[in-house]
């Protein structure tokens, strides 16, 4: 079965998470610096087949489009026009940082490895990978 990849996009790196092949459950993959995101999926899809794209987006309280939005925005357009076959869902990323560093003090990972942001930033991938998983399976 095909991959869905779960993003987490940042001015400066991004999470990358991937679905099993039965799309039950996400796992962390890998942190890009953003400028080279578009070729690393490239490179993951000349070896894996990926059936969808679920990028995390920046909401505010209010459920309008935080700040960062605009720069996901960007992001999205040029994920579009190098991957025009791969749908691509959008997944509100409110508080998912708060809940990766929930989940890495829950899985016993040292404080200090919990400020490396490239490693929280593959786990907050994971959780809007996971949590699209979990509605799109009825678990949500």
């Amino acid at each position: 079965m095909d991959r869905i990849l779960g993003i987490d996009y940042g001015r400066k790196r991004v999470g990358v998470a991937v679905s099993d092949p039965l799309r039950i459950f996400a796992s962390a993959l890998d942190t890009v610096p953003s400028a080279k995101i578009i070729e690393y999926l490239k490179r993951y899809a000349e070896n894996e087949a990926v059936e969808r794209f679920v990028v995390g987006y920046p909401m505010n309280l209010d459920n309008t489009p935080s700040e960062a939005a605009a720069d996901v925005d960007i992001f999205l357009k040029l994920l579009r026009k190098h991957f025009p076959s791969v749908p691509v869902t959008l997944e509100d990323e409110r508080f998912t940082s708060v809940l990766a560093h929930r989940a890495m003090i829950d899985g016993g990972v040292k404080k200090s490895d919990r400020r490396d942001k490239a490693a929280v930033d593959k786990v907050s991938a994971a959780i809007i990978l996971q949590t699209y998983l979990d509605r799109e399976t009825g678990k949500l």
